[in-house]
């Protein structure tokens, strides 16, 4: 069953902390008496010469940790690839059948009693592929998510890219296939003089709504789940 409300976490490119700021928004939310159920359409990581994963946990193991799901929930098994490429890339390099977004969407089955908040975890950037036919703006238009939470760096190209991949969700999200978009600068630091600037040109300038973590993790909570 849909949750409540659907939260969509994307990044403006890939290793900019999504999993991280989707795994603390599930504890903030599972702190404040909501419950939550994570969901991973697709990943793909690299393994090592003795079949071990790089970098430890996968991100379905991260999101399932946080949410209190088994991995295989937050991700099936077989939409699980064993190469650092976009999810159709790989499986097309590992030889295994191709997918589409509408069968992303088919696969991701919900816990049977509604939960609050649902959130559901892209791979790599706004454009990256997700699918043989779509990347993330095609997932938000498919699934509709009451809000998405843009994941960024805090540093040096962060205005670019989170300009970018705002007009590339604007494409959907202003045909109302999505609703509030909020900018997470990752990674900030408060005594940094260009995160500050950053966020402050953000906000500002572009008039996005902008939380930085660490540090704001309840704010974050309160946007997403506000009408």
């Amino acid at each position: 069953m849909r949750p409540e409300r659907l939260v969509l976490v994307c990044g403006t490119a890939t290793e900019v902390g999504k999993t991280w700021v989707a795994a603390r928004l599930l504890r903030e939310l599972r702190g404040q008496g909501r419950s939550v159920s994570a969901r991973k359409p697709a990943q793909s990581f690299d393994i090592d010469s003795e079949g071990g994963r790089l970098g430890g946990a996968t991100d379905a193991e991260v999101l399932g940790a946080a949410s209190g799901e088994h991995p295989g929930a937050v991700c099936h098994s077989f939409r699980s690839y064993t190469r650092a490429m976009a999810p159709p890339m790989a499986a097309e390099a590992l030889g295994l059948p191709g997918f589409s977004v509408a069968d992303l969407v088919a696969e991701m089955d919900w816990p049977d009693q509604r939960v609050d908040v649902g959130i559901v975890e892209m791979a790599g950037g706004v454009r990256s592929p997700q699918a043989s036919d779509g990347d993330t703006t095609h997932l938000v238009a498919a699934l509709r998510p009451d809000t998405i939470v843009l994941v960024a760096d805090a540093g040096l190209g962060t205005i670019n890219a989170v300009r970018l991949s705002m007009e590339a969700l604007g494409t959907v999200s202003a045909g109302d296939a999505g609703g509030r978009i909020v900018v997470v600068l990752d990674r900030f630091d408060g005594h940094h003089d260009l995160h500050r600037r950053n966020r402050q040109w953000l906000v500002e300038r572009d008039h996005f709504d902008v939380v930085t973590l660490p540090g704001e993790e309840q704010r974050l909570a309160e946007l997403v789940t506000s009408g």
